[in-house]
């Protein structure tokens, strides 16, 4: 129905599982990234940024949307990293992967954890001028999900399943 460079909009013909079919309006999508880093010290690298679509500025880990090129999302989650933090990380371990709004999309967040952090400079996009990046202890990185202060879902997954793993 529609395409753009972020997504596809699409109308199937699917057949449920009583067998009768029906119409299934949906969007697919490559997916995205979310990467909990955390230094020798314990400090988490996050962000703060204006959300255009939820219209708010909101706490996230660094994050970002898999390219069609991308040969795996470990790649999206190291150039997100560098780009928005200007952060090289050594060590990478793969989390597990979020599905996001089920009923309305196929799109699953793939969520790493990095250690082994070397700061540079970030390389921002037009649309990043206003992302702010801060270094915070673990635990007030998790009591920012707790409170409500950062509901983005693949954030919110990282940071209580590193916890839950004992990561942080």
């Amino acid at each position: 129905m529609f395409r753009s460079p972020w997504f596809d909009a699409r109308r199937d013909t699917a057949v449920r599982p009583d067998g009768s079919s029906g119409i299934y309006d949906h969007i697919v999508t490559t997916g995205s990234v979310t990467v909990l880093a955390v230094d020798d010290q314990g400090s988490v690298a996050v962000t703060r940024q204006w959300i255009y679509t939820h219209e708010n500025t909101q706490w996230r880990l660094p994050a970002g949307r898999i390219e069609a090129d991308d040969p795996g999302a470990e790649v999206t989650a190291r150039r997100e990293l560098l780009e928005e933090t200007g952060i090289s990380a050594r060590d990478w371990r793969h989390l597990g992967t979020i599905n996001c709004a089920d009923s309305f999309t196929n799109h699953r967040d793939h969520a790493f954890f990095a250690t082994g952090l070397r700061h540079g400079p970030s390389h921002l996009e037009p649309g990043e001028a206003d992302l702010e990046v801060r270094l915070l202890p673990f635990d007030r990185a998790l009591s920012l999900v707790i409170e409500g202060e950062m509901p983005h879902a693949g954030s919110a997954y990282a940071l209580l399943l590193a916890r839950t793993l004992g990561l942080g």
